[in-house]
């Protein structure tokens, strides 16, 4: 069983790389996005970045850095598939991850207005925030030294392979058999 991990900034494009994989290689999806919004909605809160940011760090305080990516683990190793889990967000995950060995790590990024665009266009119910808004969520996960919070950067700094997402759909789909090839 072979897991990829994808990291990256709000709006890069993760889910688009998910999608190709699935559909292309057949790897199982498990996102930490989704786990979040089912916890989220069993207290009767609204899921938005602000409350995923606020569960998922509670949830690592609670049970150490690498809870969420722990669970999701979990249930990728009962389907037996090649799997990937998305949304990785801080470094004791990816270290947790490496352990397990099989284990690959994508990072993919592009211009942030490009990626506030994209936001916009998907318009999901986490989406519906000014440029500003979007900035300083962005900002918020971007680093820190506490190991239970956000940090995009130091994540993305550790990836095995970086994508740069700042042209076509199409672009990204090359990048990503380039790396499937190896």
């Amino acid at each position: 069983m072979n897991i990829i991990g994808i990291t990256g900034t709000l709006g890069a494009g993760k889910g688009t790389i998910v999608e190709y994989l699935t559909k292309n290689f057949g790897y199982v999806h498990y996102s930490v996005r989704s786990y979040l919004i089912e916890i989220i909605k069993s207290k009767g809160e609204e899921p938005n970045r602000d409350s995923f940011v606020k569960t998922a760090n509670f949830l690592r305080e609670t049970n150490g850095p690498a809870f969420i990516i722990e669970e999701l683990y979990k249930k990728a190793t009962e389907s037996n598939s090649n799997c990937i889990i998305e949304s990785i967000r801080t470094i004791g995950e990816i270290n947790s991850l490496r352990l397990k060995g099989n284990f690959t790590l994508f990072a993919v990024d592009a211009d942030i207005n490009l990626r506030y665009n994209r936001i916009i266009d998907r318009a999901s119910e986490t989406d519906k925030i000014s440029i500003e808004t979007f900035k300083t969520n962005e900002q918020r996960e971007m680093s820190s030294d506490d190991p239970n919070m956000q940090n995009l950067l130091g994540c993305m700094k550790l990836a095995d392979f970086r994508f740069t997402n700042d042209s076509s759909i199409e672009d990204l789909y090359m990048q990503v058999d380039k790396v499937m090839k190896k």
